[in-house]
């Protein structure tokens, strides 16, 4: 399960919206990189994959993951912040043993 809070919601309706995106779907995934090994990679699609696990939020969202990155980010919960400094989204995984100091990397 991946889980968006409202606030992450807000913003990813915010960000569709500006971007003329009102079919997309959010794609979350992992990839090597990042200062603890692998790193979150968000972004928009509007084509869904076979492969593809969907969770349906209750904001009316879907977020999908591939099958290779569902391991990694099972029970991850994405929540947005607006800071002057240190905004943005930040990841809370629990299969994460260690995570940066920006948020967006992590390491089992």
């Amino acid at each position: 399960m991946i889980h968006l809070s409202d606030n992450a919601a807000a913003e990813f309706r915010r960000l569709m919206a500006e971007r003329g995106l009102d079919r997309a779907v959010i794609r979350i995934g992992v990839e090597s990189g990042g200062c603890s090994g692998l790193q979150y990679n968000l972004d928009f699609d509007e084509t869904m994959r076979e492969s593809d696990q969907v969770f349906d939020q209750a904001s009316g969202l879907q977020v999908v993951c591939d099958k290779e990155s569902l391991p990694y980010l099972d029970g991850l919960n994405v929540d947005f912040s607006k800071k002057l400094m240190g905004g943005g989204f930040r990841f809370e995984n629990p299969n994460a043993a260690r995570s940066c100091g920006c948020g967006t990397s992590f390491r089992l």
